[in-house]
């Protein structure tokens, strides 16, 4: 397509494939795809569509979705904003909604917002006449590297996060890379702990990009944050084909989270963002393999370096204690025959699940750094 005089060339859209089989599905990455209608009714199974998204994002984007499926029947149910507001009783607006409007087995789930928007639309159309199709169009970096690919859906329960849920896969992935204009600071800056992840578990070369290319990240350079985006998709696709339910590999992408969900859950969902508990999560893992002669001063000097630049949380909060600490780390999907295992590094770029560490050091680490 030309470009309008005037205005320069559109960015060519970055295309990979979560190959699964029968259920392999696109990711498209770039700018101004949010209302290309060849990129949502190939996925589109029958007539009807449910739009969920939320009070933050619907105002600046439903429009131009709704645009795109022009000749369908299309609904929305728009949801409150917030990690506080991912659960059940929620959940239950997007039932209330498909039940209402009677959507059959037919029907698709569209999610347009962040990470909270997607797992819960997900889950929803992983369980209504047990399992219906799902589009995710995810506008934050967090939802656009990571929640929106892989299948993983839930909702969070006051004792646990994301402990209710199940793996639905979705028809299709549309990152459009525009909407990360309307991003606050604090959101994307989450959304890079989760970048840094991919290097940190499996990419170190990636890491190493990112170091160089933290001013551009933070200033919105639009083909940094694509190529960021990219690299993140290819990393996670490349695990979760390997391993789609988290069998083995996959584990690996939860490195930070075991500390990050103690985080969120004890101090209540929503007072910190997932991103920055997990960058305080990450460092903790690091600083746990440290203390078993795995990781050296320098490589954890370069990780708090690098998530401190992001404007990163690198130390974790005071509030809890051990037993605290304790207590919520055991209410964990890596539990196996009540042993916790934790994502640790032996290096940048090499992660390991494991549940063979010295107790001692995991609550001398968490002594240190209790309340």
């Amino acid at each position: 397509m030309a470009a309008t005089p005037g205005r320069p060339a559109r960015r060519p859209t970055r295309r990979l494939v979560v190959e699964l089989g029968a259920r392999s599905y696109p990711i498209s990455i770039g700018p101004e795809l949010i209302d290309d209608p060849e990129l949502y009714l190939p996925h589109i199974a029958g007539r009807q569509v449910l739009v969920v998204s939320n009070e933050t994002i619907a105002p600046l984007y439903i429009e131009a979705v709704e645009a795109a499926l022009a000749g369908l029947d299309h609904r929305r149910v728009i949801l409150p904003d917030g990690e506080q507001y991912k659960d059940l009783a929620t959940l239950n607006r997007i039932f209330d909604t498909l039940l209402r409007e009677r959507l059959g087995r037919d029907a698709t789930l569209l999610a347009l917002g962040g990470g909270v928007v997607g797992d819960m639309a997900g889950f929803a159309a992983a369980c209504y006449q047990r399992g219906v199709g799902f589009i995710q169009v995810p506008t934050t970096l967090l939802a656009q590297v990571d929640s929106s690919v892989g299948g993983k859906t839930g909702v969070n329960h006051a004792l646990g996060k994301n402990m209710i849920g199940a793996f639905h896969q979705p028809r299709a992935v549309i990152a459009d890379t525009e909407t990360l204009r309307t991003l606050p600071d604090r959101e994307l800056a989450a959304g890079l702990a989760e970048v840094v992840k991919y290097g940190l578990i499996r990419d170190s070369a990636f890491f190493d990009w990112l170091e160089g290319n933290r001013v551009r990240l933070l200033a919105r350079d639009a083909d940094a944050l694509a190529e960021a985006i990219e690299r993140s998709c290819r990393n996670k696709a490349s695990v979760v084909a390997a391993d789609e339910r988290e069998a083995g590999q996959r584990a690996l992408l939860n490195l930070g989270h075991t500390f990050g969900h103690a985080i969120e859950a004890g101090l209540g969902y929503g007072a910190w963002l997932h991103g920055e508990a997990v960058a305080a999560g990450m460092v903790l893992a690091a600083e746990l393999s440290a203390r078993l002669g795995w990781l050296g001063a320098e490589d954890i000097a370069r990780i708090r370096s690098l998530l401190a630049g992001f404007g990163l949380p690198v130390d974790p909060p005071r509030e809890l204690t051990r037993e605290r600490w304790l207590a919520l780390m055991s209410v964990d999907k890596k539990v196996q025959a009540g042993r916790l295992r934790l994502v640790l590094l032996r290096g940048i770029g090499d992660a390991v699940v494991t549940a063979d560490f010295a107790s001692g050091a995991l609550r001398g680490l968490l002594d240190e750094i209790a309340g």
